[in-house]
């Protein structure tokens, strides 16, 4: 508000006035401007150490460089990545909390009867980045050495080859069961707290194999303890030209791609998720974060809010229809 005091020629007072005014400093007007003007807090609803988290913590390096304020990064993992999600969810929508997942946010509706939250409407996507390959991943030395080898052995004797994943309704999860169903092979399923222990669990020949993004196993699969059996999309990394798809090696129609996307609370002023767009944006199109992905095994290149929306129905539906092929039930 602001009061408005009218005068004569002489001096006096005529009349006085209380007028609505909006100041340029208010919140709705300054956002975009201003914003971030204290630290940003970036959940992470998995451990640390996997494809999310990686992807994640590059990504909150350049926004911290971009604008000048830090980014941090915070592990909430738990419950397929629920508790991390809700806890964004019911935050201020003032710009200053963002969730970080991956497809398995598309995956939520299908593994739990109810969420804590709406995917819907509680949350708004803002920006994808980091457009990574699912690959197979079994230890250097491991006995197969081709994905017909593990498949066959996979139909030959049911359950005695095992994986690993992050937990029940993840991406790995449902890309081992979409492989296991398209080739009549049977897997056992060993879950684990995060992407990364499973990992360990593979290096350490625990368990058989992991489905994982490349941005997740790029350095064990370069430094020599991983060795990947093929990987999704439609032609090879440039990285890793040796390794076949999934179509060379003999499965067809499996083109799972993996990205890490940023989510802010619904309410959040549209000034704050643009300006964090055009942020996300900015650092994909840097020399360095093109290197990164590049080197990830992943395309380098942002989603505005537009086109992760249309990303985020397509998923949806593909995820549904996996899980009903797999007959997964959910709790």
């Amino acid at each position: 508000m602001t009061t408005m005091i009218r005068f004569s020629r002489t001096g006096a007072v005529l009349a006085l006035a209380v007028l609505p005014f909006t100041a340029p400093w208010l919140p709705a007007a300054q956002a975009a401007d201003t914003w971030p003007e204290r630290p940003v807090r970036i959940v992470v609803p998995y451990g640390p150490g996997g494809a999310v988290d990686v992807a994640t913590r590059k990504m909150a390096q350049m926004l911290s460089t971009q604008t000048g304020q830090t980014f941090v990064v915070e592990n909430k993992p738990g419950a397929t990545g629920t508790i991390g999600v809700s806890q964004v969810a019911r935050a201020t929508p003032d710009g200053y909390t963002l969730v970080a997942n991956d497809t398995t946010y598309s995956l939520l509706p299908h593994i739990f009867k109810k969420l804590p939250f709406d995917p819907a409407q509680d949350l708004q996507p803002v920006s994808a980045f980091v457009f990574a390959p699912m690959g197979l991943a079994v230890s250097a030395d491991s006995p197969y050495r081709t994905l017909g080898d593990l498949i066959a052995q996979g139909k030959a004797k049911p359950g005695l080859v095992t994986y690993g994943s992050g937990g029940p309704g993840t991406t790995p999860h449902f890309a081992a069961e979409g492989l296991a169903a398209a080739t009549g092979a049977k897997f056992m399923h060993v879950p684990f707290k995060g992407a990364a222990e499973a990992t360990q669990a593979v290096m350490g020949k625990t368990i058989d194999f992991q489905f994982a993004s490349t941005t997740g196993i790029m350095g064990p699969v370069q430094g020599g303890q991983l060795r990947l059996l093929a990987v999704s999309g439609d032609k090879r990394l440039a990285v890793l030209p040796g390794v076949p798809t999934f179509a060379e090696a003999g499965v067809k129609d499996f083109g799972v791609v993996n990205w890490t996307g940023l989510w802010v609370p619904k309410g959040t002023p549209a000034e704050v998720s643009a300006r964090l767009q055009r942020e996300v944006a900015k650092a994909m199109a840097s020399p360095e974060m093109k290197a990164f992905a590049t080197k990830m095994g992943a395309e380098p290149r942002a989603a505005d809010t537009t086109e992760f929306t249309r990303i985020l129905a397509d998923s949806n539906t593909m995820w549904g229809n996996v899980a009903r092929t797999i007959g997964f039930d959910a709790k």
